[in-house]
């Protein structure tokens, strides 16, 4: 199966917002958020593409979504300025538990102490509302865009929560924006896979209840969370496609078991388990409807135009989610079906699709 990432690293543009108050009341004395940029600022400052990245990507869009990144594409880089920001608690340069916690004492051996699982819990609306406070802010307030409008945001699975929440806190600076492979909010049927994905970390024994040592990690448990994982982004069609009853004429091995176990492993290259606890849970607050007076009143509330995309075979975000977001908006939305046997992941595989989907929708 084709993989959803090339080569990911931390390299970017970093913007650091003192005292941000999270919506827990706990505040972060410096909230770093590491970003990329492709094109350049207009003179009204008001030509800005944000995209957002899903749960295991990051702030490099030419890694995933490349061929619809550079001039005259669907991210045209002459016309706009794309930026792409690191959620809040990355480990990808944003803030996070990799980041040191100015609040702790030194470690044991004299080096500076990381948050690690004392890292805050975050809403994906303090991650937008921070990426918002960046987008707006000057360079020399704290090394932010500093734009006057966005033109548009877009953004699949956990990156279309967050286009959600631009579409709905900037309202009165987001123009349109592109919503793909999410529901308005987490499920009990998506928090239950994350949860099996957790209690799989929680297992390893290198979890230590929760006092997890940053130099120690349990690797053995998030690799058991990435199978389990994959199993859920992709369908039985494709499984079986790809892979029928074929066993390793070598070892005896299913293929299945093979692809699993690569995955697992490969993902260790670039991910840690705290991050993915934390963001995973991250994911379970996505609610636009919390203290907002429910989803349809938070939908209704949108001003500019939206499209949502689901993806017809897609297991985790049924094609009914997105359906009920386009109803609840009426009129302003736009709804499209990606065509795909890959599950979830078509969102990142199908950007033939996507692209065509959106230069329809007439974005910008």
């Amino acid at each position: 199966m084709a993989d959803e990432y090339g080569k990911m690293d931390s390299s970017g543009e970093t913007y650091v917002a003192k005292n941000f108050v999270l919506e827990s009341g706990v505040v972060l004395p410096e909230a770093h958020v590491r970003y990329n940029m492709f094109g350049k600022l207009n003179e009204a400052r008001d030509n800005v593409m944000v995209v957002c990245h899903a749960l295991t990507g990051n702030s490099r869009l030419d890694t995933w979504w490349g061929s619809m990144l550079g001039p005259g594409k669907t991210f045209d880089t002459s016309r706009f300025l794309i930026v792409c920001a690191n959620v809040l608690g990355s480990c990808y340069g944003s803030t996070g538990p990799r980041s040191v916690n100015p609040n702790a004492a030194a470690s044991n051996n004299g080096g500076l102490a990381l948050y690690g699982n004392s890292f805050p819990d975050v809403t994906i609306r303090d991650t937008v509302r921070l990426h918002m406070q960046m987008i707006k802010a000057s360079k020399e307030e704290g090394g932010g865009v500093g734009a006057r409008g966005v033109a548009g945001v877009i953004g699949g699975s956990l990156g279309g929560m967050q286009a959600l929440e631009w579409a709905i806190l900037g309202k009165d600076f987001v123009r349109a924006t592109v919503a793909i492979g999410c529901g308005s909010a987490h499920t009990a049927w998506q928090i239950g896979i994350s949860e099996a994905q957790r209690q799989a970390i929680y297992a390893d024994p290198k979890w230590r209840n929760g006092n997890v040592d940053m130099n120690d990690l349990p690797t053995s448990g998030l690799s058991v969370a990435r199978q389990m994982a994959m199993l859920s982004y992709r369908t039985a069609k494709g499984y079986q496609t790809k892979f029928g009853r074929t066993k390793d004429a070598k070892d005896g091995h299913w293929q299945t078991k093979k692809y699993l176990e690569y995955q697992g492993v490969k993902f260790l290259e670039r991910f840690d388990a705290v991050t993915y606890v934390k963001l995973t849970e991250q994911m379970d607050t996505h609610d636009v409807g919390r203290d907002r007076g429910g989803v349809d009143a938070a939908l209704k509330s949108i001003q500019g135009k939206l499209m949502v995309m689901g993806i017809d075979s897609d297991l985790l975000y049924p094609l009914h989610e997105q359906e009920e977001i386009a109803a609840a908006v009426g009129a302003k939305c736009q709804f499209r079906v990606i065509s795909s046997q890959e599950g979830h992941d078509g969102f990142l595989l199908e950007q033939e699709q996507v692209a065509k989907h959106i230069s329809g929708f007439g974005l910008l």
